[in-house]
């Protein structure tokens, strides 16, 4: 397919898929209802079964495909700007750590002290946690450097075993009637959508387009190495800083109402290079659209595939994930003789 048709088939699956998600899960609500609840200006005049449907479109099933959307459009961003900052194909939020320390922030909070702060402690905590692990990171490579952009990835890696270790010890030292939350937290899931939090993914997602706004220029010279950057006037060493910097506020975003869901900054960049090209001003868009389409679609699964129950959507993303790279592996060896 040439790349104008990718990304219009991308484009054109993103209300299919929104419109599906509204209509199906434990309540099935068919094309009719779902287009009356839609577009029915007021509920005064709604039966019992209309105006049910019109709750579970308007107060559950909307507010949580638009954080699908947020989401996955956020954290595919955030790869790759990762990806060009360290020049490995492999560096993603929750590879890289920033994801295991918004985690460990969160969980921190739901199993010692609860929301006894307000709604946002979730969230703050979660900032604070990707921050730490940003900040680690950044220490890490310093003393590391000069000796390559890799060294930022092992440094990832480091926090990322870290801080996943110490969210096991709260788990397992914290209050144990909200372990089963924390586990299902922790897996990913998109239940805690609400219209009062979309914020704070819509934060998340408007910080990374406008940092990529303002510098796709800068990291487009950082593509070409360190030196090529010095000579255009770009300082890799602090764009770097900024990237990880910006990446670990999105990710916390989307951790604090999403809980931990990897792999999708590490294939979407991946899959849209081939027809968005190199260059940021077109590859991070295309990333931003894939990731909605591929979050909203795992979350569609989830909620299908073992109905009434739900999959966290963290497994779904996962087995995909697992499977792209062992595809891709498998497509890169050697051929056998």
């Amino acid at each position: 397919m040439k790349p104008w048709q990718v990304h219009a088939a991308l484009a054109a699956s993103l209300p299919l898929l929104s419109l599906m998600g509204l209509g199906l899960g434990g309540v099935h609500i068919d094309a009719g209802s779902l287009w009356a609840s839609l577009l029915q200006p007021g509920a005064a005049s709604l039966s019992v079964a209309e105006a049910a449907h019109r709750a579970i479109v308007f107060d559950l099933r909307l507010p949580r495909v638009l954080l699908a959307v947020l989401v996955g459009a956020t954290l595919a961003m955030a790869g790759a700007l990762l990806q060009t900052a360290t020049r490995n194909d492999l560096a993603d939020p929750f590879l890289f750590g920033l994801s295991s320390g918004a985690a460990a922030g969160a969980v921190a909070v739901i199993s010692l002290t609860g929301e006894r702060f307000g709604i946002w402690t979730l969230p703050l905590a979660s900032f604070t946690g990707g921050l730490v692990a940003a900040a680690g990171v950044l220490l890490l490579a310093r003393r590391s450097a000069g000796q390559g952009a890799e060294r930022i990835v092992l440094a990832g890696l480091a926090m990322s075993f870290l801080f996943g270790a110490l969210t096991h010890v709260l788990v397992f030292a914290g209050d144990q009637r909200a372990a089963h939350s924390v586990l299902f937290w922790s897996l990913g899931g998109l239940g805690l959508a609400r219209w009062d939090n979309l914020l704070l993914a819509l934060v998340g997602f408007g910080a990374l387009a406008l940092f990529v706004a303002l510098r796709h220029r800068a990291l487009d010279a950082l593509l070409a190495g360190d030196e090529v950057a010095h000579s255009l006037g770009v300082a890799p060493q602090r764009l770097r800083r900024q990237v990880l910097i910006i990446t670990a506020l999105a990710t916390a975003c989307c951790v604090a109402l999403a809980g931990v869901i990897g792999f999708v900054g590490l294939m979407v960049p991946h899959l849209m290079r081939r027809s968005a090209g190199l260059l940021h001003a077109t590859l991070v868009p295309a990333c931003a659209l894939l990731g909605a389409v591929l979050l909203l679609g795992s979350d569609l699964l989830a909620r299908v595939l073992m109905a009434p129950q739900e999959l966290p959507v963290g497994i779904v993303i996962a087995s995909i994930g697992a499977a792209f790279v062992i595809g891709l592996l498998w497509r890169r060896s050697p051929a056998a003789t």
